[in-house]
């Protein structure tokens, strides 16, 4: 049975190649036995912006990388049409491995318990700690109330500058997933309105 948390396989005050390599070890839920693989974050240790979704999706645990499927395309597109570098923003996921289930040949997506968010927490607090960005940008509803507190709108609240309880001290602003984008009724619209949450976050840190 899968250990109790992640903490107990974080090495202190590791950098982020130290950490990536030890979280290809984590058991500290039982996603690990299922999933591919552990899928870190990306990106410069001196990277202002962190931007934290759910989880990895398929096609993430199959390549290794975090945000390379249709959602990360168009938060490619999106970040270019904001104004910001992908290149220097730090991409990760508040749970690192993939939780599905299986319908055929297909792996269908299944949203993290709290359990995993907690287990897997301590992860994102050492990325956190490594990378020291000036703002943190949480990618859905998962991930804001992982930061933000279980009781936290994206709806109401989205692209507006709050501080995190939880890790304090750091500055962050909630939108939607880039997953949201593609699935709405009307994608043009939605995709106007993520753009414009992305500006705000690079007009926070002018």
């Amino acid at each position: 049975m899968a250990e109790a948390g992640a903490a107990q396989y974080v090495p202190p005050d590791a950098d982020l190649g130290k950490l990536r390599e030890a979280s290809r070890d984590c058991h500290g839920c039982d996603l690990y036995r299922h999933a591919t693989q552990t899928i870190f974050g990306e990106g410069p240790a001196s990277a202002e912006i962190v931007m934290v979704g759910e989880q990895p999706g398929d096609r993430e645990d199959r390549e290794g990388h975090p945000f390379v499927g249709p959602a990360g395309g168009l938060l490619d597109r999106a970040l270019a049409e904001a104004g910001i570098d992908r290149e220097r923003v730090y991409l990760t996921n508040t749970v690192k491995h993939f939780k599905f289930e299986e319908r055929g040949k297909r792996r269908i997506h299944k949203q993290p318990g709290r359990t995993e968010i907690v287990a897997c927490a301590p992860w994102f607090e050492a990325e956190l700690r490594a990378v020291q960005p000036r703002l943190i940008v949480c990618l859905g509803s998962v991930a804001a109330k992982a930061i933000l507190g279980s009781s936290f709108r994206v709806t109401a609240h989205r692209g507006q500058l709050v501080d995190a309880p939880d890790p304090p001290g750091h500055a962050v602003i909630a939108t939607v997933h880039p997953a949201s984008v593609l699935r709405a009724t009307d994608r043009a619209a939605a995709y106007a309105e993520f753009v414009a949450d992305l500006k705000k976050v690079r007009a926070a840190l002018t």
